[in-house]
């Protein structure tokens, strides 16, 4: 489990469209062998339409080398590739069906664990000490909170993160809908990551994400500063069947957490932060402060 902080290049494209798609991960088998089996299937079809790559990509707009780097698994397509391959060689929607198969490929395999974890809980505790919960991020101060990491991350490495960071937010659609809770420090409403205009719209997203029934947002003003919220980030996610899993930041190596006595102890400190933090209402109040001050 993780808990957030936080043009492509390559190949032409004849069309002059945005790159389409992804490096693989080599470190991700399974992502990796569907992204595989996508290619060769594409290369079947291309073949049995008896077209040289050449030829099939100036048809569908992209390039040679990147049709090559498609079918040879190297290179996840966008689903605009696979939409005009499935015209060009008559698939009768066989190709673009595997657009749901490479779907969650293009997002980075811890992202996509988290995400499913994410998708099973039904209730979500989170305190965070210097960044705002990627769930409740814009996607403009998601990549200007993901463009500070060092080592720089690659352009395509900070759209993949963008896009699946972006991704996770289907949590706040989910039916039954899940109980979250985040407890946010004054010094991350502050904090200009992105400029002004992009500081704006994420106060701004805020205040709307805390008006959801199943959402409570809180503040944890600055001059609060003995709180057992010092060490670091504090997650926890609960699931249907009673279990639940945790990671704090200061021990057990950050590493996710599943026995009960840790967890009791990740979830006594975060009862006692969101003690400690201003309520709800008093916390949207001071967001709208924050949001006229800006």
């Amino acid at each position: 489990m993780g808990v957030d902080g936080e043009n492509a290049g390559g190949d032409n494209v004849d069309s002059g469209a945005d790159e389409p798609g992804w490096d693989v991960d080599p470190d991700d088998e399974s992502g990796a062998a569907v992204v595989a089996t996508v290619g060769r299937q594409l290369k079947a079809w291309r073949e049995a339409a008896g077209l040289r790559a050449g030829e099939f990509g100036a048809a569908i707009g992209y390039g040679e080398d990147l049709i090559y780097k498609v079918e040879g698994g190297r290179r996840i397509p966008r689903p605009e590739l696979l939409d005009k391959a499935d015209e060009v060689l008559g698939a009768g929607g066989k190709l673009a069906a595997m657009k749901r198969d490479v779907a969650e490929v293009r997002y980075p395999k811890k992202v996509r664990d988290l995400a499913k974890l994410e998708a099973k809980a039904v209730e979500l505790l989170s305190y965070g000490s210097h960044a705002l919960h990627g769930l409740l991020q814009t996607e403009a101060r998601a990549c200007a909170l993901l463009g500070t990491r060092r080592p720089a991350l690659s352009q395509d490495e900070l759209e993949r993160a963008v896009v699946a960071r972006m991704a996770r937010r289907s949590i706040f659609d989910r039916s039954p809908v899940p109980e979250l809770s985040f407890v946010l420090e004054e010094a991350t409403l502050r904090r200009p990551t992105g400029g002004t205009m992009v500081q704006r719209q994420q106060l701004e997203r805020l205040l709307e994400v805390g008006q959801m029934r199943n959402v409570e947002i809180q503040v944890m003003p600055t001059d609060r500063w003995e709180h057992p919220g010092t060490g670091g980030r504090i997650q926890v996610l609960k699931f249907g069947d009673g279990s639940a899993v945790g990671r704090t930041d200061d021990e057990y190596g950050g590493r996710p957490v599943s026995d009960p006595k840790q967890l009791r102890v990740l979830e006594l400190r975060y009862g006692i932060i969101r003690a400690q933090a201003l309520a709800p209402g008093e916390s949207a109040a001071f967001i709208e402060q924050v949001l006229g001050d800006t």
